[in-house]
C-alpha cells in the first residue's frame, strides 16, 4: 500500500447528512474519521431545491473531509458511487503533504 495521504472532500445536499454520516461511520476499514461543516453551494450546475434556497440564491449543502491513503480514497469513492448513485454528490481529492496531531507533550 502506498503511504501517500490524500484529503477526500465530499459535497452533498444537507438532506443527506444523517445517511452520509452513518454510511461513513460504517466504513471503518477505510475511514478513520471525518470532519463535516455546512456549506453554501453556488454556480450554474447547483440545484436550488427549496423555495428558501431560491430566495437565498444558494443550495444548503454539507462538506465532509477525511484524510486517508490514496488507495483507500479510491475504494471509498467506488463504494460511495454505488451507495449514493444519483445523489449529485461532488468530490475531489487533494494530496496531503503532512498530517498529524498537536497534542500535550509527554512529561
Amino acid at each position: 500500500m502506498s503511504t501517500e495521504r490524500v484529503c477526500l472532500t465530499l459535497i452533498a445536499a444537507r438532506s443527506l447528512r444523517d445517511e452520509l454520516f452513518d454510511y461513513l461511520s460504517e466504513q471503518r476499514d477505510l475511514v478513520p474519521g471525518f470532519t463535516a461543516s455546512d456549506a453554501a453551494g453556488h454556480g450554474p450546475d447547483v440545484r436550488l431545491q427549496t423555495s428558501a434556497e431560491q430566495v437565498k440564491g444558494h443550495a444548503d449543502e454539507l462538506m465532509v473531509r477525511t484524510i486517508l491513503h490514496a488507495e483507500e480514497a479510491t475504494q471509498l469513492l467506488e463504494r460511495l458511487k454505488m451507495a449514493f448513485a444519483g445523489s449529485r454528490m461532488v468530490y475531489w481529492i487533494m494530496p496531503v503533504s503532512e498530517f498529524g496531531v498537536i497534542d500535550i507533550p509527554n512529561r
